[in-house]
């Protein structure tokens, strides 16, 4: 019977062995699997940068020679920040994307789509600008699908189609805000066989305000279909209230023309209640836009639009908060693309450990403390 250490390395080596070493070959003193394993354990146990990763592989050599051959010991923090600054960050991206959408169905799953900044990522001599991520959030799994950077020179709009290129989202919802509220990428959404919910705002121009004049100013509200739903927790209650209405009803027919397969408009007003806290006592109150290809069905709608706050909530806080991601000041290269990802890696991995009831912050920790932990989070 193959061993849990045994298993941990074929794990790795099946996962990426499609990933090119971007060295030249003569007179690599560490193997490539060696540098990128310990690299996503490290980051696994809490490193954030290539010192603590080095640090790491010390504190742990008994171990990562159980699992890795190490011909010539631990590699160095230059070592390894070299290798993953040199990395093609473009293949890593489609290597991490083909690992995660192949072991998820995504029928019925509402997938978020949301840009992401790691704020120190700049470079003050050299004026180059904070990497920007776009990121595909699984609410079904509870996992990162796939991420793309963003152009140094470009924004979302062209980052997202490049993201849905990638994924397999037949029978998906895709869940944008307004940056993504393009004809475009409506048409792609549609073209592989899924459909979309976007958010208006102003940049939408006549569009946004025709939706908000037919809640808002004419009668449909009167005439939609209609859903409630209540929140309680942290301190505050939040109310939203949903109105679909049939887009053809109350648009243009060359507006609605303009968006491929578009069937619904949508209006969501929420109504937060503060318990607790210095906003105790006080009210917000918000009224949101929406437009989907999806029939009208309210229940449905609040539900996904509810889900998918999951990409803020449950993925960039945790990302700067358990994993400090915005703090992080690797710069040189690939690097700061190339560990995000392996942060991303890591997340998913102690996602699905289910054995341990406890947060992000406190699995890292103890996966830190306790190996055979570390090897349950590796073959989850």
């Amino acid at each position: 019977m193959e061993s849990r250490e045994t298993a941990l390395i074929t794990d790795l080596r099946e996962h990426f062995c499609s990933l090119e070493d971007p060295r030249s070959p003569r007179g690599c003193l560490h193997l490539f699997i060696d540098i990128i394993g310990i690299s996503l354990l490290a980051v696994i146990c809490g490193a954030e940068g290539f010192t603590e990763i080095e640090e790491f592989a010390y504190s742990k050599e008994a171990f990562l020679r159980k699992n890795f051959e190490l011909p010539n010991g631990i590699p160095s923090h230059d070592t390894f920040g070299r290798v993953l600054g040199l990395l093609d960050s473009s293949c890593f991206e489609e290597y991490f994307s083909h690992w995660f959408t192949r072991i998820c169905n995504s029928y019925d799953d509402v997938i978020s789509i949301d840009g992401k900044q790691i704020r120190h990522s700049y470079e003050t001599k050299s004026a180059t600008q904070p990497i920007w991520l776009v990121s595909a959030w699984s609410n079904a799994y509870d996992l990162v699908l796939a991420q793309h950077k963003v152009s140094e020179k470009s924004n979302e709009i062209t980052a997202i189609p490049e993201l849905l290129k990638v994924l397999d989202i037949e029978g998906a919802l895709i869940t944008i805000d307004a940056m993504g509220t393009q004809k475009a990428i409506a048409s792609q959404i549609i073209g592989k066989e899924a459909d979309y919910l976007l958010a208006l705002k102003g940049n939408q121009g006549n569009l946004y305000q025709e939706v908000s004049e037919a809640f808002g100013v004419f009668t449909a509200k009167s005439s939609s279909l209609f859903d409630e739903q209540k929140d309680v927790g942290h301190g505050r209650l939040e109310t939203r209230s949903c109105w679909v209405a049939k887009a053809s009803d109350w648009l243009l027919a060359d507006r609605v023309s303009e968006w491929r397969e578009l069937k619904s408009i949508i209006c969501i007003e929420s109504h937060i209640y503060y318990k607790d806290g210095k906003k105790k006592g006080t009210h917000h109150r918000e009224t949101r836009y929406y437009i989907s290809s999806l029939i009208p069905d309210a229940q449905r709608v609040n539900d996904s639009v509810r889900k998918h706050w999951g990409v803020e909530t449950k993925l960039h806080w945790v990302l700067d908060v358990a994993f400090r991601e915005d703090d992080s000041c690797v710069r040189k290269g690939n690097a700061p693309e190339n560990l995000s990802i392996l942060r991303r890696i890591a997340l998913n991995k102690l996602k699905a450990e289910k054995s341990v009831k406890r947060g992000i912050k406190v699995k890292r920790k103890k996966a830190g403390w306790d190996e055979d932990y570390l090897i349950k989070v590796l073959l989850a």
